[in-house]
């Protein structure tokens, strides 16, 4: 089993620092190079505080200046955000930076708040065919001159400037519906997945669609996937509940951006009702703490062997409104106790 790290700058309230916050990832993530983690991950998102990532790139090379053996990865671009030749050429030009490291995700977007903004009268769904036009665009421009007529853009002939230092850029697909799996296996593509708050039942329907893509495209080996699960690590369990109580601060945040059922104000998202959702079990702390990968060193353990027998690698996903001191602190924990398990 691999590690990655999936970590955001985040503000929960106005008086959350935002140069302490940025400085936080970058130490994160010099934790997580330490600790043999494959891959740093970025997020992209606009106009929320929960979420503080406009620029990816800058971002990974921001920690690829501060680091020297993590890969460094979108997770993900939004594709009907860019323009192709854009994201070829900043993506490579990362690449080139980080002396190879690049590890590009792409995704439809969620959030149709945020594509009012970044792209309005589009819809969500129609996000995954701005995604599956532009990563043959993206493998064309690395590969030399390419003009292209289609549906969502068009452009005489160009090249990416500059050209990637990796002959095989890995590409990473955010995937949740069979269709999705199958195009991205077709296209030689990894995958990342979230199942959010929900049960080992959800990973492992992800695992049969990636199977069964497998199998329909004829390919000879699984691609890799990894799941990305809120983490938490505690040694005593009076610290379970801040964790959790940061989950679901987070959740009611997540499901009014998500759904578009609450205000935003200066970038902070209301907190909606938890308890007013038809799948408000889902956040119970009961819920929480068995689903996620929350626990005591010993039960983490014990969750993450159910993902390393279902052939999936993990991406630990710091950033859910937790405190600064506690995210760290459950880091360390997680390093010293959980990841020598694995090597």
């Amino acid at each position: 089993m691999k590690f990655s790290l999936a970590i955001n700058l985040e503000r929960m309230d106005p008086s959350d620092d935002m140069v302490a916050a940025a400085h936080h990832t970058t130490e994160m993530v010099q934790m997580a190079e330490d600790a043999g983690f494959e891959i740093a991950w970025a997020a992209e998102h606009h106009a929320i505080e929960m979420t503080i990532a406009p620029g990816p790139f800058q971002l990974l090379a921001w920690w690829g200046a501060a680091t020297s053996r993590i890969r460094l990865g979108t997770a993900v671009i939004v594709a009907p955000y860019w323009h192709p030749i854009r994201v070829a050429g900043e993506a490579a030009l990362l690449d080139v930076m980080s002396g190879g490291r690049l590890e590009l995700g792409i995704g439809r977007g969620a959030y149709q708040r945020e594509f009012d903004r970044m792209s309005p009268g589009l819809q969500p769904a129609q996000g995954g065919a701005a995604m599956r036009e532009m990563l043959p665009i993206i493998r064309a421009l690395w590969a030399g001159d390419y003009e292209h007529e289609g549906e969502w853009w068009s452009f005489p002939k160009a090249t990416s400037c500059p050209k990637p230092v990796q002959e095989n850029v890995p590409v990473w697909i955010a995937a949740r519906d069979p269709d999705t799996y199958n195009w991205a296996v077709a296209n030689d593509c990894d995958i990342m997945c979230w199942p959010l708050t929900r049960p080992m039942s959800e990973l492992e329907t992800y695992l049969s669609q990636l199977d069964d893509a497998v199998e329909k495209a004829g390919k000879p080996h699984r691609p890799r996937i990894t799941a990305m699960r809120y983490a938490a690590v505690w040694e005593n369990e009076r610290d379970a509940d801040l964790y959790i109580r940061s989950v679901q601060r987070q959740a009611g945040q997540f499901e009014n951006l998500f759904k578009q059922l609450g205000a935003v104000d200066n970038g902070f998202a209301e907190e909606i009702d938890l308890d007013a959702l038809a799948h408000r079990d889902e956040y119970k702390p009961a819920t929480l703490r068995e689903n996620l990968m929350f626990g005591t060193p010993d039960e983490v353990i014990t969750k993450l062997k159910r993902y390393e027998e279902l052939g999936s690698d993990f991406m630990y996903t710091a950033s859910y409104g937790a405190p600064i001191e506690a995210q760290k602190r459950s880091f360390e924990l997680f390093i010293k106790h959980v990841v020598p398990e694995f090597k």
